[in-house]
């Protein structure tokens, strides 16, 4: 049955048993927004050995996973309640948390709160040097030197019917994106069917991103936690 809620809930579910830690989300996504040097909505880290090329675990039990991390888009957004003016804001018709720039004073509040790491300050203008043309979307907000930035599902993409940049471009098919208020949405149904989990469930901020776990089992022999 389709949600018949006009308030939608934007969320997305990432299968780690799909991802390859290729890094073309977070490549396509800091092409799409016009990122800075140094600046990464997306990142995609690899869990196991001591390098990026080995596993970790115990001999014959090997474990290496990748786990793509972008903004959670939090139900209860710490980063929105630390803001000191209003920048950080919680959009009232589909929970996404967005940044509005001209009011962001560059405190970095929100980066110290954020629990998950994903909110970055800018310190540079994007660097077209290296290109013969420019790359990216004169769709996407500019933003300012000093401001944070976070990723933001690509809203001017979801505002068009689109999924986030990173979604359409997974070539694994790791990353599915939809209406959490919809039961009848892919990632609806993803979360209804598998066994699912959020990043630091503990902290009561509710996260919009659920983990699909790998598929061996969820402790190896040296404890380590899939997610934590």
């Amino acid at each position: 049955m389709a949600n018949k809620n006009k308030k939608k809930h934007w969320g997305m579910v990432i299968d780690l048993t799909r991802c390859v830690g290729c890094q073309t989300c977070a490549v396509g996504c800091k092409i799409k927004n016009n990122l800075a040097d140094g600046m990464w909505w997306n990142r995609v880290i690899t869990v196991g050995g001591d390098h990026v090329d080995t596993a970790g675990g115990t001999y014959n039990h090997p474990m290496r996973y990748s786990i793509p991390l972008n903004c959670q888009n939090c139900e209860n957004p710490i980063c929105v309640d630390v803001c000191p003016t209003g920048a950080s804001y919680q959009r009232e018709e589909d929970n996404l948390v967005l940044v509005d720039y001209d009011k962001c004073i560059g405190c970095r509040a929100c980066v110290e709160a954020c629990p998950y790491g994903v909110r970055l300050p800018n310190h540079n203008e994007p660097q077209y040097e290296h290109y013969d043309v420019q790359l990216g979307s004169d769709e996407v907000t500019p933003r300012y030197q000093g401001v944070v930035e976070k990723c933001t599902f690509c809203v001017e993409r979801i505002d068009q019917g689109l999924n986030p940049f990173c979604t359409d471009v997974c070539p694994e098919r790791a990353r599915y994106f939809g209406d959490l208020n919809d039961e009848d949405s892919d990632v609806s149904k993803l979360i209804r069917e598998n066994p699912v989990e959020t990043l630091h469930p503990e902290l009561g901020t509710k996260p919009s991103v659920y983990f699909i776990p790998p598929s061996k089992k969820k402790t190896t022999r040296t404890g380590l936690d899939y997610i934590k």
